[in-house]
């Protein structure tokens, strides 16, 4: 079985679909499956723009709403994890996994399929340690915080997938694919040969360990912003094991009625984005799927945004006063930049997450309430013939080198010079100045510029400002 395997998507379908094209052309046969690891921005409209984690210069629709309105179909069986540059809300709508167009799969916060008899696996997101140990707890509307949050994994979800056994297969060789964005002369793109079953089904199939994992874990379903751990052999557990026995498998196969096949349920949930009628004021919604509502029913599992949902009426997790905290701090004319505090949360540049471009500059660094509040940015024409520039597109060698060019400038300041402490405008070294300003204090009538010389930490000023 041919699958060829593609970096970071950024939405450019019909690219990576041209290229995959070619590359059967010149090899030896049709590719049977692409998986794409993460940044796929499934955007359906502008509403969902502004709810992908990036500089508003980033927000282009791309070519993903040809495929989820119907105008175009994927030409080869498409799966896909999230990264860190993704329409959170859309994906929020099938935490466990589901079609977000006809032929593209996504796997979900965790997740495992097969096909042709190979278990594919997968977990969405990056790793943030102080999210690590919390509950899915956000929803839309985010706030320029939970937008960020929102995709950072969850000890819950490697919990469930380090429940999987081996059960007794010959472990093989995993190779480790260092593969770049979707641009011109990159290696991106690569085709593997893979040992499958001949007599498996030509479909989708849901994994039955995962399907009872699934199952198993229910009950540990976390909806809150609190910390907590995973159950262990520690004594302090009644169960720990959550493993999928030849009992509860069979149980399962009896609930689907031994039909593991994934049904190709699509339905299109929100408003596709029409270029001759945009939209930029269009209304963020927590959404259920019907795709999910099914799935669920169906293996007597809860969906968690309907948990997420009845959280948020109760106990109002998110929504109405994460906005009032927003509105009040904006009001007060507070510049939460002014303190030295880390607010790598907030900011527009996360030193842990993948950038999307090598050589952003000053451009690409706005404030965490511009971040989200930008109107959506209308497709570009491009100049140049875009499939000419993959006229040397080939079947990729097993091991790959990193380019030079994707190593990330050392930052420095707005002058250009190199990092140091962090001032006042009168020259006042900020490690003197306390964290929060005291309930009696008055709020000075003008505020202290800030030479800001570490853009991970410090959000970019307003150029008026920055003057």
């Amino acid at each position: 079985m041919r699958v060829a395997v593609a970096g970071c998507c950024h939405g450019e379908l019909d690219k990576i679909y041209e290229t995959l094209a070619l590359a059967e052309r010149r090899g030896p046969g049709p590719v049977d499956l692409l998986l794409c690891c993460g940044d796929f921005q499934a955007v359906r409209n502008e509403a969902d723009l502004r709810c992908m984690a990036v500089p508003p210069k980033y927000r282009h629709m791309q070519t993903f709403y040809r495929y989820y309105s119907g105008e175009k179909k994927a030409p080869v069986l498409t799966l896909f994890i999230g990264g860190n540059h993704e329409a959170s809300n859309h994906l929020q709508e099938l935490p466990y996994g589901g079609w977000v167009a006809p032929n593209i799969y996504y796997l979900g916060l965790a997740g495992v399929v097969k096909y042709r008899g190979v278990r594919i696996g997968g977990i969405s997101g990056i790793f943030k340690s102080h999210d690590y140990r919390k509950g899915h707890f956000e929803c839309p509307p985010y706030n320029s915080s939970t937008v960020r949050s929102i995709y950072h994994v969850r000890n819950i979800e490697v919990y469930k997938l380090k429940q999987e056994k081996d059960k007794g297969q010959t472990a093989k060789t995993t190779r480790f694919l260092a593969l770049d964005k979707c641009l011109p002369h990159r290696d991106f793109l690569q085709i593997l040969e893979i040992e499958h079953d001949p007599s498996a089904p030509d479909c989708l199939e849901y994994d039955i360990e995962w399907l009872t994992i699934l199952r198993a874990t229910n009950d540990l379903i976390n909806v809150t912003e609190h910390l907590w751990n995973m159950p262990e052999n520690n004594g302090l557990h009644a169960r720990w094991d959550y493993s999928a026995t030849e009992e509860a498998m069979k149980e399962v196969l009896e609930k689907l009625n031994h039909d593991l096949k994934v049904p190709c349920n699509f339905s299109v949930t929100a408003a596709c984005y029409d270029p001759s009628k945009p939209q930029t004021q269009m209304q963020l919604i927590h959404r259920i799927n019907p795709q999910t509502t099914e799935f669920c029913a169906q293996l007597g599992i809860t969906d968690i945004n309907i948990r997420l949902q009845k959280s948020k009426a109760e106990h109002h997790l998110c929504g109405e006063d994460e906005e009032q905290d927003d509105v009040e701090s904006n009001d007060s004319g507070e510049d939460r930049s002014e303190y030295n505090t880390d607010t790598s949360a907030l900011s527009s540049i996360n030193p842990d997450e993948i950038m999307l471009d090598e050589e952003e500059g000053e451009d690409s660094i706005v404030s965490a309430h511009s971040d989200m509040n930008t109107p959506s940015i209308e497709p570009s024409d491009q100049a140049s013939d875009f499939s000419a520039s993959f006229s040397d597109v080939r079947i990729l060698p097993g091991s790959m080198i990193v380019s030079s060019d994707d190593t990330v400038d050392s930052t420095t300041d707005r002058e250009g010079k190199p990092g140091g402490t962090v001032e006042s405008g009168n020259g006042e070294d900020l490690s003197k100045v306390p964290l929060k300003r005291l309930s009696g204090e008055h709020e000075p009538e003008q505020r202290k510029k800030i030479k800001r010389r570490n853009q991970a930490i410090y959000a970019a000023v307003d150029d008026d400002d920055a003057a």
